[in-house]
C-alpha cells in the first residue's frame, strides 16, 4: 500500500492501549529489515530519518526507498523526519513527501519552542501532515545535536500549555531517556509520564529507546506512550551482521552477502522490538 501518515496508526494504538515502533533506517538493507519484519508480524511501522542520515543522501533517496517497501507491504508504513532541525529542514521533508514531521526545538527556550513548533504546524496542517514536537530535553547524542547530561525533564504542566499553544498532533517528553547508549541503568521518571499523560491528550512518544529494559518500556506504554523511537541498536545490530561475515570470510567481495547479513541482524531486533511494543497483528 502507499506510504500513510502517523494518525490513523496512533488513534488505533491509543485505543488498543500498544505502541507503534519507529526505527531510524541508514540504507536500503535497513529498510528492509524492518518492512520484513513488520510484514511478518502484521505490524503497523514507522521508518524515520534524521538530518545527518538526510544529509549522507538526501530526502528523495530515502523516501523512494521507503515508497517502494511501503507499495509492496500488506502493512501501514509511515516515513517520518526524526529530530527536524530546522523549518527549512520540515519544509523540506513536507515537499518531498513525508508522511510524518518531527520539528525538534528542544534546545531553544519555551516561548521559541512554541514559535517554532507551531509555525511547521501550520505549513502542515493544509497537507494533514501530523507533526510531532519534543518538549523537555532527552539526554545523550543525537546526530550533531548533543542534549548534555542532566537534561530538563519535561514539566507536565508546560506540556499541556504547549501542546494547546502549538497544536502539534503528538509530543516527544523526557523522563529520564538518552540518545545512544547508556552508561549504566536508565531512571526512567514514570510518575512524570503518568502525570503529563493526565494532562495532555495527544499520542506521547518515547525518544531513545536503545537499552531501556524491555519491561520498562512495556511500562511507558501501560502509561500512555504510543510510539517508541530505535535507533542507535539497529546501527548496531546492522554493523555486528557485516563484521561477522567479513570475519568469517575476509576475502568476500560481494556487498550482498554482508549486506544480507546486516539485514537479517536488523529484521531480529525489529521483531523483538514490535513484540516489545505490542504491535503484533495491529497492522
Amino acid at each position: 500500500m502507499a506510504l500513510v501518515t502517523t494518525t490513523e496508526m496512533f488513534k488505533k494504538a491509543q485505543e488498543g492501549k500498544y505502541a507503534v515502533g519507529a526505527f531510524n533506517v541508514e540504507n536500503m538493507e535497513m529498510v528492509m529489515a524492518v518492512i520484513e519484519a513488520a510484514e511478518e508480524l502484521n505490524s503497523p511501522v514507522i521508518l524515520q530519518t534524521t538530518p545527518s542520515t538526510v544529509k549522507y543522501a538526501g530526502l528523495d533517496y530515502y523516501l523512494a526507498n521507503a515508497k517502494v517497501a511501503a507499495e509492496r507491504a500488506k502493512v501501514p508504513v509511515a516515513m517520518h523526519l526524526d529530530h527536524g532541525s530546522s523549518f527549512d529542514l520540515a519544509m523540506r521533508a513536507l515537499r518531498t513527501g513525508y508522511t510524518s514531521i518531527m520539528i525538534d526545538g528542544s534546545h531553544q527556550s519555551f516561548e521559541e519552542n512554541i514559535s517554532l513548533s507551531k509555525a511547521v504546524v501550520e505549513a502542515c496542517n493544509p497537507s494533514l501532515i501530523p507533526v510531532e514536537a519534543e518538549l523537555g530535553k532527552v539526554g545523550g547524542k543525537e546526530d550533531d545535536l548533543d542534549g548534555g547530561e542532566g537534561s530538563a525533564h519535561t514539566d507536565p504542566q508546560e506540556a499541556k500549555e504547549f501542546v494547546e499553544r502549538t497544536g502539534v498532533s503528538s509530543l516527544a517528553i523526557a523522563i529520564g531517556t538518552a540518545h545512544g547508549l547508556y552508561k549504566g541503568e536508565p531512571k526512567i521518571d514514570l510518575d512524570r509520564l503518568s502525570e503529563i499523560k493526565k494532562l495532555v491528550s495527544v499520542p506521547l512518544v518515547l525518544h531513545g529507546g536503545s537499552g531501556i529494559p524491555d519491561e520498562t518500556i512495556k511500562e511507558t506504554i501501560r502509561r500512555g506512550i504510543v510510539k517508541v523511537n530505535y535507533a542507535t541498536e539497529l546501527r548496531i545490530a546492522y554493523s555486528n551482521g557485516v563484521k561477522k561475515v567479513l570475519s568469517e570470510d575476509p576475502e568476500v567481495i560481494d556487498p550482498k552477502k554482508y549486506g544480507k547479513a546486516g539485514l537479517q541482524s536488523v529484521k531480529s531486533f525489529v521483531k523483538e522490538k514490535m513484540v516489545v511494543c505490542g504491535s503484533i497483528n495491529k497492522a
